[in-house]
């Protein structure tokens, strides 16, 4: 069973059409609640959260007291999540709601377990310089950690709930998921994933923003991978 989890702040456009898609994927793909975390918006966000939710029993609402970041508003998400396995995608509409069913496909090919399916964008709807500076985290990102990811900004992914709570916590740690997982043994894969232009709303973040997130922690994360634990069997001798 799958718990989608979208992160929002100030979205209010966005949500209706996003739950829309995301309850017509539950079609084709198990996917039994809905959370979205209301990362102290300040417009009409949790007012259309409540009207959908009057017909959807699946959506869950939690809200933050404070805006927290998006890292904040997914580990809320996958704490409160009630099943396994976890599906997140980020609440401007850019993500495609109906490629979970291709990262759940990816994920039942390849034996399910600790397996990690992190979406990989193929077109960017971006502004240009958004772009440019991504390609650049990205690519100093992958050369520092090797990784192997080319875009660990895509919000749409797919993974079992007991992974994700056993990765150490901090801001932005959403961006290096993929680096996270395999420092805990987790197979991770790359798909192909679609992305659109933002059709309603504003970006909530700036360019040099993105860029600064994106890098201020790798060495953190350097740090981190450089003391893992080995992949070990462990055997109780009785």
């Amino acid at each position: 069973m799958i718990t989608v989890v979208v992160p929002v702040c100030n979205e209010e456009e966005n949500i209706k059409p996003l739950l829309d898609e995301i309850v017509a994927v539950s079609a084709k793909c198990p996917v039994t609640e809905i959370i979205y975390v209301d990362d102290a918006s300040t417009d009409q966000t949790l007012a259309v959260l409540r009207e959908y939710q009057k017909n959807e029993p699946r959506l869950r609402i939690i809200r933050h007291s404070k805006r927290s970041g998006q890292s904040a508003a997914i580990a809320t998400g996958v704490n409160k999540a009630a099943d396994p396995l976890v599906a997140t995608l980020d609440g401007d509409g850019q993500n495609d709601p109906a490629d979970i069913e291709h990262l759940y496909t990816s994920y039942r090919q390849n034996g399910l377990g600790n397996v990690f399916v992190a979406g990989q964008r193929v077109k960017r709807e971006d502004h240009p310089w958004r772009s440019i500076a991504s390609k650049i985290a990205n690519t100093v990102r992958a050369w520092l950690l090797k990784d192997g990811a080319r875009d660990t900004g895509c919000g749409i992914k797919l993974f079992r709930k007991e992974d994700f709570m056993r990765l150490p916590y901090f801001n932005h740690m959403h961006r290096y998921m993929p680096a996270l997982m395999r420092r805990h043994h987790v197979n991770v894969i790359f798909l192909d994933v679609s992305h659109r232009a933002r059709a309603r709303g504003t970006s909530k973040y700036g360019t040099l923003d993105r860029l600064w997130a994106a890098l201020s922690d790798l060495f953190g994360v350097m740090w981190l991978n450089a003391r893992a634990v080995p992949d070990i069997e462990r055997q109780e001798i009785k």
